[in-house]
């Protein structure tokens, strides 16, 4: 399977395309995916198509700047869950591995290595897509955001020695200065930033002693193991294409950058059909939705990627055995 990341990645993205004057929508449908899949942050979606919609961006809107400008738009806690024990742990040295340690907790594309020598240190960064394409704007994006996270376990005014990318200079690099000062070069034989190695030893500014062992305590409540099956994420992504009503094998094997036999052979080895899935996903999303007195059923049905209310209730009285209606009436008494 291809590697996946989580919507987070593209935080602030409709946000940027719209203040640039181009369309978001038009550019996401243009690699399978939809402005509604951003909807939620904790969500998987195609690494490839990712970085392709980002590269499609920067040509469109004539911004090769596309992806730093793109970090400006992140935070700490676009980490999600983990960024709540990265924040507590004492030192940068300890902060960063972790975060470097458990990052296909939210990026399967992303991967960094943390080295030291001659007293600096080393952040490098590589996307691995499993295939060739051009991949300058998400390099730019991983990279500011790292230079934000180490600004904000630092403090603001932090700067690195050196940030390198192995692309060429952009016609106009004021966007790379305002991010990193004058200290980006281009054509370098890596793409990452190298620091003092002693910042690595400073005490981690965001954090609070007090919070460390219960951050730790949550942390291995909600850390998810690194081999995560095909149905794992076959069933997330069903959950994010329902709503689009776009909920199909072809579209879960477009998102995951396989053929649908290839899905359904990797289904079969755990004993699982996309349909069998599909239906299970459908039936827990349901008892969640139409449990609540306040959510329209037509809007349910839409949520659920059916083209008509009379649909749905068929489907729920097939799978409950009553209407939803009823079944939400008896839920109430």
């Amino acid at each position: 399977m291809r590697p996946l990341v989580r919507t987070a990645a593209l935080s602030g993205y409709v946000e940027l395309c719209r203040s640039l004057g181009i369309d978001p929508q038009e550019l996401l449908k243009r690699v399978g995916l939809d402005t509604a899949a951003l909807t939620v942050q904790d969500r998987w979606i195609s690494g490839t198509a990712a970085v392709q919609v980002l590269e499609l961006s920067a040509a469109e809107s004539g911004h090769e700047d596309f992806g730093v400008l793109l970090a400006e738009f992140r935070r700490f806690s676009t980490l999600g869950p983990i960024s709540l024990v990265v924040r507590e742990e004492p030192d940068v040295r300890s902060a960063l591995e972790m975060l470097i340690r458990h990052q296909y907790m939210y990026n399967e594309v992303l991967h960094t290595r943390l080295s030291e020598g001659d007293g600096l240190a080393t952040l490098k960064v590589d996307l691995r897509l499993g295939e060739a394409m051009e991949t300058r704007q998400a390099t730019e994006l991983a990279v500011a955001a790292y230079h934000r996270i180490l600004s904000d376990f630092l403090h603001a005014r932090w700067q690195p020695l050196s940030v390198w990318f192995r692309h060429s200079a952009p016609a106009d690099t004021s966007a790379h200065q305002d991010a990193f000062g004058p200290i980006v070069e281009f054509d370098r034989e890596i793409d990452g930033i190298v620091f003092y190695a002693d910042d690595l030893d400073a005490p981690n500014a965001m954090a609070d002693p007090l919070m460390r062992e219960y951050a730790r305590q949550y942390f291995d409540a909600i850390a998810v193991p690194k081999d995560t099956t095909a149905a794992d994420r076959v069933r997330e992504l069903i959950e994010v294409l329902l709503p689009t009503g776009r909920c199909s094998i072809e579209q879960v094997a477009r998102s995951l950058g396989v053929d649908r036999r290839t899905v359904h052979r990797h289904l079969a080895a755990s004993g699982e059909t996309f349909s069998s899935l599909l239906n299970v996903t459908r039936r827990h999303l349901a008892e969640q939705f139409v449990a609540n007195p306040r959510r329209p059923l037509t809007e349910i049905s839409d949520l659920l990627g059916f083209s008509s209310l009379s649909g749905f209730s068929r489907w729920f009285r097939e799978q409950f055995g009553c209407s939803p209606r009823a079944w939400r009436g008896s839920r109430a008494s």
